[in-house]
């Protein structure tokens, strides 16, 4: 079995967004696209939160029960290989110009990066990983509570009630991060970075799409209902919260460390919704932008790890050609980027994919 199971070209569309929003982050060809191009990573965080938990609500689903050493283990496998791998090149640089610290790359070793470093070491943009890593770790752990341990009620007239436990013990997380985010940022200013990286500020945007995923597997007619009802204004009201994006920059502002990635979760839950409850959304797509290019975003999704982890590293080689023209630097580091994430996700990740699949197969299809 390859990596190309069934999948959504939509969703893959919206992580091809996501991906070329953080490449242009950093590496400037239109500024407003710089100024806004983090937010990229926010999108991110609301999808993998919306896909992840996709997988165990079905594994409950179908069996009653979950098995959180699997999952780990195959999330294990599409992580792990392609970011050790890649951190090797990250990090032949520093040992040849014998600046490497050990004790810094051994954070990005284990993840813990964005509380010890605030950014990674080897490359800053690894952080992010590193929230995911501890999402994948918690909710896994979470559920397993929830599911196999029944610490909280969760049974099968869900559709029938105004709110479970499940959906207020999410909304009372994503509160308190919210909380524990200006508590931070009032009394630890000066460590804005971390404010912006550690977990426990920012794994809310996470949750968001697990809740997203939940109203989805559990609750999809109720969803698609409110969702048709109020589909105009909601749409209104995301633009709306993105709206201040291109015009602030994140680590100097009290109001984005705040309610502004708050304001950015609800934005692209929003989003999310559209994209999975609009039955025409690819024609929608296609006719907006045209078949060609949307399906290459979309290839660009799909492959938006590997682009993700390379990606940094292909900047850095570009700014050796000492390009004064802007618009080609970013062309070059554009397609050596999208190039090498193809490369690393059709032979590298696959073939780790593959072993995945043979040894530890998924329980749903």
């Amino acid at each position: 079995m390859s990596t190309q199971t069934y999948r959504l070209r939509e969703l893959d569309f919206l992580r091809g967004i996501a991906i070329l929003l953080v490449i242009c982050r950093h590496k400037e060809v239109v500024h407003f696209l710089k100024q806004m191009g983090w937010i990229g990573v926010d999108l991110f965080f609301v999808l993998s939160g919306f896909l992840v938990s996709g997988l165990l609500f079905r594994e409950y689903q179908k069996f009653g029960n979950i098995r959180p050493k699997l999952f780990l283990i195959r999330r294990g496998f599409k992580i792990y290989p392609i970011y050790y791998l890649t951190y090797i090149v990250y990090m032949v640089p520093r040992i040849l110009l014998h600046k490497k610290d050990l004790l810094s790359s051994g954070y990005d070793l284990v993840f813990v990066q964005n509380y010890f470093l605030g950014w990674g070491y080897a490359y800053a943009a690894s952080w992010s990983l590193a929230v995911e890593e501890h999402f994948y770790f918690g909710l896994a752990f979470l559920l397993w509570l929830i599911f196999n341990k029944k610490i909280i009620s969760f049974d099968e007239n869900i559709a029938s009630k105004k709110i479970t436990s499940f959906e207020k013990l999410i909304i009372i997380i994503l509160v308190s991060t919210f909380f524990l985010r200006v508590f931070s940022n009032i009394y630890f200013p000066e460590s804005n970075v971390k404010n912006m990286t550690m977990t426990h500020l920012r794994i809310d945007s996470l949750l968001f799409g697990v809740l997203i995923s939940f109203w989805y597997n559990f609750r999809k007619d109720t969803l698609i209902k409110f969702y048709t009802k109020y589909q105009k204004l909601l749409l209104i009201l995301a633009l709306f919260l993105l709206s201040f994006t291109p015009f602030i920059e994140p680590l100097e502002s009290f109001f984005v460390m705040t309610i502004g990635f708050s304001m950015l979760y609800v934005a692209f839950g929003i989003i999310l919704v559209h994209f999975l409850i609009s039955q025409n959304i690819n024609r929608q797509l296609d006719s907006i932008f045209s078949k060609r290019i949307v399906d290459f975003v979309s290839k660009i999704g799909f492959c938006s790890y590997s682009i993700y982890v390379i990606h940094t590293f292909v900047n850095y080689c570009e700014s050796f050609l000492r390009i004064e023209n802007k618009y080609l630097g970013f062309a070059i580091a554009f397609v050596g980027s999208v190039v090498l994430g193809f490369f690393m996700t059709y032979t590298m990740e696959d073939y780790f994919l593959k072993l995945r699949n043979k040894f530890f197969p998924n329980r749903v299809s």
